[in-house]
């Protein structure tokens, strides 16, 4: 069982990083969550991304070591795991510039891409990033969905992204958080 849940995770994290660094990182898209604050830093700051999620995540996951202590040990092997794809393919991007013709495309294909590693993941009660557990702890504390809280995060983060980075495309990365949520949707839809 270790055995398989590792390479669905290693699969999950190789869709992800191919999602990002081809599809989004050519044309300065943003996706929601952790990925989407990791794809900012590395616009505004040209940190890695998969460094910048692992710094956006660190706090959570103490908070989860505490609190949600399960959640904290599934979702630390996707966290760690797919930084480390997501920066070893960076240099995707650069064929991902001259190969996907615009934005759109961008936004929709990696969407997808990211959004059926996303829901790997999901599948195996693991994650890419913290906000997710983020999410699950306001929807605690506020009573909500957490479907709800993980969209309005998503929706803020590239909201605020297409502010401070002026390259940003708000409409090209709202259709990436469409198409990465309703990929995610289709894969773990059975679940609930």
């Amino acid at each position: 069982m270790y055995f398989k849940k590792t390479l669905i995770i290693l699969l999950a994290s190789i869709l992800v990083a191919v999602g990002i660094n081809f599809f989004l990182v050519p044309f300065h898209l943003l996706d929601g969550g952790g990925i989407g604050l990791g794809l900012i830093i590395h616009y505004l700051l040209d940190v890695k991304v998969g460094l910048a999620i692992i710094c956006i995540s660190a706090p959570i996951f103490l908070v989860a070591w505490t609190n949600y202590r399960s959640f904290f040990y599934n979702g630390i092997h996707g966290l760690l795991i797919s930084s480390l794809i997501i920066d070893f393919l960076y240099p995707l991007h650069i064929l991902g510039k001259q190969i996907v013709p615009n934005g759109i495309i961008g936004a929709i294909c990696g969407g997808i891409l990211v959004g059926f590693g996303i829901g790997l993941m999901l599948q195996l009660d693991t994650t890419i990033c913290g906000t997710d557990l983020l999410a699950q702890m306001i929807s605690d504390l506020l009573k909500v969905n957490p479907g709800l809280c993980i969209f309005f995060m998503d929706i803020f983060v590239v909201i605020v992204g297409s502010i401070i980075v002026d390259t940003v495309s708000l409409f090209n990365s709202c259709i990436t958080v469409f198409s990465v949520g309703i990929t995610t949707s289709l894969m773990v839809r059975k679940r609930y």
